[in-house]
């Protein structure tokens, strides 16, 4: 009987923690019914969602910081001189007169703090005449590029 017991207190102990790790992973569309049904899924409750391990984190920046980044982002996409397709990504090139390095390194550092999943590369090409953004990362990064930076194919 006490092994009996012990067995049924670590079972709902299990089933608690997969109930809060299902939660957590979930963002929160699985339901949680009362303790005596862990796990209890309201399927009215549900929505369908399609996860990708790219996303943005906007909670990374301040209000302040995401405005100064979204200007930065603003002036390099309507600056970019060329675009070119590499292996892992995707490589955006400017002239030092439109975009400096300094700019540049900024827009990276804002970026690395809510995409982290960015592998950054900053060049200075060319005697100093053209300066070079670098995206890549995991299978799949090119996609989220060419859909975040308006990249066409």
């Amino acid at each position: 009987m006490k092994n009996e017991k012990h067995f049924v207190s670590a079972v709902k102990k299990s089933a608690a923690g997969v109930s809060l790790a299902l939660l957590i992973a979930g963002n929160g569309t699985i339901v949680l019914a009362a303790q005596e049904s862990p796990i209890a899924v309201q399927p009215e409750r549900q929505v369908p969602t399609v996860q990708s391990k790219f996303y943005c984190n906007i909670k990374a920046l301040t209000p302040e910081q995401r405005a100064r980044h979204k200007v930065l982002s603003e002036k390099l996409l309507a600056a970019r001189k060329e675009t070119v397709e590499t292996e892992k990504g995707y490589e955006f090139q400017f002239s030092p007169e439109d975009v400096s390095l300094a700019e540049l390194a900024e827009w990276v550092v804002a970026e690395s703090k809510c995409c982290p999943f960015f592998d950054f590369h900053i060049d200075l090409e060319r005697e100093g005449k053209l300066a070079c953004l670098r995206l890549t990362g995991e299978e799949g990064i090119k996609a989220f590029i060419r859909a975040e930076f308006k990249v066409e194919k």
